[in-house]
């Protein structure tokens, strides 16, 4: 491990956190996921419910708009942590740090599994309807997936099918970019999730340089979301105290 120092994100060095929702989720769940773990530094949460006629915007101005009381954490899951860093890197001065769950893909999306499901859903929505298709994702989902999914899915139709297809052809920052990001990152990545590649989290954990990994499982998130969240903390912590790039960043477990 490369902690030299225990150090501890919380309101004595940002005030407000902003988190994103991942592809066809809502602020339901990615308030679940933060909530407890930030409100329990003191650390205020914006939990975004995401615009399905334009997505990234609607997170963007989230983010924009939080910022103009002084630096925040942002961060989110899967795309919501894509937009989070790609808004990091862009805005520096204004970015306490990164809460990166679930991280899906490195650069351009057309290889992802998450980009290639959310392009196949969309298609399958277009084509047999809301209901047909949120009973066959239920029918192939773990019971705890199945019941988000089946909520966000419906306050987002009929925008549905555009929202995750534009979720799909959203660039992450790529390696060049991951290199260069100047703010501590926290990034929590599930060890059975094919859609969420591990070795996603370890890329982005291997090339930031400030940036520490953990891990769990997806029946741990299923059952306490919050751990999501607590581990992306647990994280950032480990990454605020490293003194300078480099070293052993995959750490933590659930």
């Amino acid at each position: 491990m490369f902690r030299t120092e225990p150090f501890t994100v919380d309101s004595s060095t940002v005030r407000a956190a902003v988190v994103l929702p991942g592809t066809g989720s809502d602020a339901d769940f990615v308030d679940r996921v933060f909530r407890g773990p930030l409100r329990s530094r003191g650390i205020d949460i914006v939990a975004v419910d995401p615009d399905p006629k334009r997505v990234v915007d609607s997170y963007v101005h989230a983010m924009d708009a939080a910022a103009r009381s002084g630096p925040i954490l942002v961060g989110g899951v899967s795309i919501g942590a894509a937009v989070a860093s790609k808004w990091a890197a862009e805005h520096p001065g204004l970015a306490a740090g990164v809460l990166a769950a679930l991280p899906a893909w490195t650069g351009d999306p057309q290889a992802a599994p998450a980009a290639a499901s959310a392009k196949w859903t969309a298609s399958e929505l277009r084509a047999r309807g809301l209901d047909d298709v949120t009973a066959a994702m239920a029918a192939s989902s773990p019971a705890w997936l199945a019941t988000e999914l089946t909520r966000s899915w419906k306050a987002q139709w009929p925008d549905l099918p555009s929202a995750l297809e534009e979720a799909a052809g959203v660039h992450a920052l790529d390696v060049a970019g991951l290199r260069a990001l100047q703010v501590p990152v926290g990034i929590a990545a599930a060890v059975d999730d094919a859609v969420h590649p591990l070795e996603t989290g370890r890329q982005w954990a291997r090339e930031i340089p400030r940036a520490a990994l953990a891990t769990l499982s997806l029946a741990e998130i299923g059952e306490d979301p919050s751990r999501l969240g607590s581990l992306c903390l647990t994280a950032l912590d480990e990454a605020c105290a490293d003194p300078a790039p480099g070293g052993d960043r995959t750490g933590a477990t659930g």
